[in-house]
């Protein structure tokens, strides 16, 4: 696209350096402060800690039909469609309000500690929210619910579920880049591994999930078991233009094909299907054929859906 009619040699214009044209408004970066940073990367994301005291989404709060659990908030594969940039708002919203919530207005970090102590009540630090815009936020500030498999365990009431599934990952990917490090997704699978006769999901981008496959296999032996692989495209081009860090197509349809291998029951979550970009009969064919090929038990489409924050970077 050519922006005015301004002719650059060498750089310069009538002496001048020319400014890249931002398309996207920039902040500068401020930390959050209050909640822990556990590790800040090179590639410019940080890890920022989040103790939480419930960890599961009723139906009811969702408006889904199923019970949902995410471990992180936030996500650093930056799909530009992703419905749940919105969230990650939402968190910094609430962390904000909980954090100087006292009727005298006192905000004094030692002071609100010590009658926390002494009245046992659980008081979340002053928390600024981010300098960066929500939808920078989402894939740059990765809040890490480091307590998330011991609420669980302290919380998790079978009877409640009525039958519902439980489904890992709705708001965030499970198996991105911070499981590696951080184990928390491995940690949900493990609470739930003393429980029997549930029905469990997990959705994900990630080929990681295959380093679970041990108690993956496990819990299928006790529970109803079901991962979803999420693969807008097999082009790996317009893949990487929707999704800018997440695994190659290729990569996942790989992982699609060892969890079916060993005996685990998964299928292609196609999500989203973007209207004029990847709903076309050839490319959905495609898909369906490498589906097929790798063994898929069931391929499902979603429909593109997106929040103000997700318009914004999407388009």
């Amino acid at each position: 696209m050519r922006v005015g009619a301004v002719r650059v040699k060498g750089g310069r214009t009538d002496g001048q350096a020319v400014p890249q044209l931002d398309l996207l408004p920039r902040r500068p970066a401020a930390p959050p402060r209050g909640l822990p940073v556990l590790d800040e990367r090179n590639r410019g994301t940080r890890f920022i800690g989040l103790s939480v005291n419930s960890v599961l989404n009723t139906p009811a709060s969702t408006g889904m039909g199923f019970w949902s659990i995410n471990p992180y908030v936030g996500c650093e594969f930056g799909c530009t469609y992703c419905y749940a940039r919105d969230t990650h708002r939402w968190t910094v919203e609430r962390a904000v309000g909980r954090s100087g919530g006292r009727a005298d207005g006192r905000t004094d970090v030692r002071a609100i500690e010590a009658d926390a102590k002494t009245s046992g009540l659980t008081v979340l630090p002053p928390y600024r929210p981010s300098a960066l815009p929500p939808e920078e936020a989402f894939e740059k500030e990765i809040l890490v619910k480091t307590d998330v498999a011991e609420v669980l365990s302290r919380t998790l009431n079978p009877a409640k579920l009525a039958g519902h599934s439980l489904v890992i990952g709705t708001a965030t990917d499970p198996y991105q880049p911070a499981e590696r490090q951080f184990w928390l997704t491995r940690g949900i699978l493990e609470v739930l591994r003393s429980y029997h006769g549930l029905s469990i999901g997990i959705i994900t981008k990630s080929s990681l999930v295959t380093r679970d496959l041990d108690i993956l296999q496990a819990l299928s032996a006790h529970h109803d078991v079901t991962v979803n692989i999420s693969l807008a495209t097999a082009d790996a081009r317009l893949a990487r233009l929707l999704e800018l860090r997440s695994p190659i197509p290729a990569a996942r349809l790989r992982a699609l094909r060892r969890l079916i291998e060993n005996g685990i029951h998964a299928g292609l979550l196609v999500a989203p299907i973007i209207p004029g970009v990847t709903d076309d009969w050839a490319g959905l064919a495609r898909l369906m054929e490498a589906a097929k090929e790798a063994g898929a038990r069931y391929v499902v489409g979603s429909a593109l859906r997106l929040g103000p924050a997700a318009r914004h970077r999407f388009l």
